[in-house]
């Protein structure tokens, strides 16, 4: 019902921003059409990949490897994946929800994001080029550490 909401809102909101200035809501559409086209090659890669991987792993098999009985070795293993994927915020949340909805845990899910989010091992270079070796290695470290305290409070507020 939320999802009604907010594109009736939005709708809503294009139709009274289009009456008010015609020029600058057609400007701000094109500028929205050329971001989702950036985004879309990215963003059906991903799906692409993780439909391919749901194909090959069914719910039991995720359940086992990230779900809520794998425990630490779960979050653990979801948290290194994290830190070692590149994959952008408008991406990786849908694909978590996929991940759910087969049986992966939440705070496996949890340790992912947050390591994804957090933790940089691929642009480990360029923020040591720019912040230095050491605060580039600290800040990631604890980074990783700390996204499993994400973990631990998300699975104690979900449980």
């Amino acid at each position: 019902m939320d999802s009604y909401i907010f594109y009736g809102l939005a709708i809503f909101l294009l139709i009274f921003s289009f009456v008010k200035d015609k020029k600058k809501t057609k400007m701000a559409l094109m500028k929205a059409w050329k971001a989702f086209e950036n985004i879309l090659p990215e963003f059906l890669v991903v799906i692409l990949l993780v439909g391919f991987l749901l194909a090959i792993l069914n719910p039991e098999t995720i359940s086992k490897i990230i779900g809520a009985e794998s425990g630490w070795f779960g979050i653990i293993l979801a948290g290194i994946i994290g830190s070692i994927t590149l994959i952008p915020g408008f991406v990786a949340f849908p694909t978590a929800a996929i991940l759910l909805e087969n049986g992966a845990g939440y705070m496996q899910i949890a340790a992912f994001l947050s390591t994804l989010m957090m933790v940089g091992i691929v642009t480990l270079p360029v923020e040591i080029k720019y912040f230095g070796k050491k605060i580039s290695i600290i800040r990631n470290i604890l980074a990783f550490f700390f996204s499993f305290i994400v973990a631990i409070i998300i699975g104690m507020v979900v449980a």
